[in-house]
């Protein structure tokens, strides 16, 4: 008997780099089929959150929400060093300071949404906005602030916008670990072997993809907000990493230091996130 997973990752190139096999059908699910949706990473976050998918990719802040819902898996996460959200203004020389100021942050459900809000607490009036329109209204001077996330990162200095602070920077000197931006997570509901073949299937994508990182441009070009395949390669280096592959001790310690700062600030409430592993077996 075959089963259906409803998965739901983003269009950015880490994922469709990471999910590239499954995407393709090249990876062997055994009796498992995945109905893949590909969507913003708000829309993603806010789709868990109504129990619309079995498995997604959602942000870590949205994990915390639904943390005793669902278990994170080890493998498909985006954390690492350098990989932070960028607080990027319309004008040089300005940082947030009034609320008669706009940040444009790209999800209320966005570890890069929780990142500003951690750091500049009511400083500013936040509006929520899907990532890509971010730097074209900075540019437009409709905002004064924007929290940058994916192929952005690469390419905000060509659109003559202007760097305030690069949040996970600042989040690794305060905390010295990586910064855990999203993951990929399982419904609760789902049984714990369902759950390990659905965690085996998206190593062996990522096994793959890593042996052939050239084969996948072409379904990464096929969603990506940039065509660039320089640009597309620059993001697949720095968000897969060691921490893609497997969370490990140090992805765990990077989560538990976001749920208790999110939680100490009255961001997320007190439940722990569950990994996949451990007391479900998983080696």
């Amino acid at each position: 008997m075959s089963r259906t997973i409803r998965l739901g990752i983003s269009p950015c190139p880490n994922d469709t780099f990471c999910f590239w096999g499954l995407l393709t059908n090249r990876i062997d699910t055994g009796n498992l089929r995945f109905a893949i949706e590909l969507l913003d990473i708000e829309q993603l976050n806010e789709r868990m959150l109504q129990g619309d998918f079995d498995v997604c990719k959602v942000s870590f802040a949205a994990a915390l929400a639904m943390a005793g819902d669902v278990v994170v898996l080890p493998s498909g996460s985006a954390l690492g060093f350098g990989v932070g959200p960028l607080l990027l203004a319309a004008d040089a020389h300005t940082r947030p300071a009034s609320q008669t100021q706009v940040t444009l942050c790209p999800g209320a459900h966005t570890t890069a949404s929780l990142l500003f809000s951690l750091f500049y607490p009511d400083t500013t009036r936040i509006e929520q906005t899907v990532f890509s329109e971010i730097m074209p209204r900075l540019e437009a001077r409709s905002a004064d602030f924007g929290v940058c996330i994916h192929e952005g990162r690469f390419t905000w200095q060509e659109r003559g916008l202007h760097l305030v602070e690069d949040l996970g920077i600042r989040w690794e000197a305060e905390t010295h670990c990586p910064l855990p931006l999203g993951g990929i997570v399982a419904s609760g509901r789902l049984p714990n072997d369902v759950i390990a073949a659905v965690q085996r299937a998206i190593r062996a994508s990522l096994a793959l993809a890593l042996a052939s990182p050239e084969a996948a441009l072409a379904t990464m070009r096929k969603h990506a907000q940039e065509l660039d395949d320089r640009v597309l390669m620059q993001h697949v280096e720095l968000y897969v990493n060691e921490w893609t592959h497997d969370l490990g001790d140090t992805g765990r310690r990077a989560l538990a230091e976001l749920s208790t700062r999110a939680a100490a600030n009255g961001l997320s409430g007190d439940t722990p996130l569950e990994i996949f592993g451990g007391s479900h077996g998983w080696p």
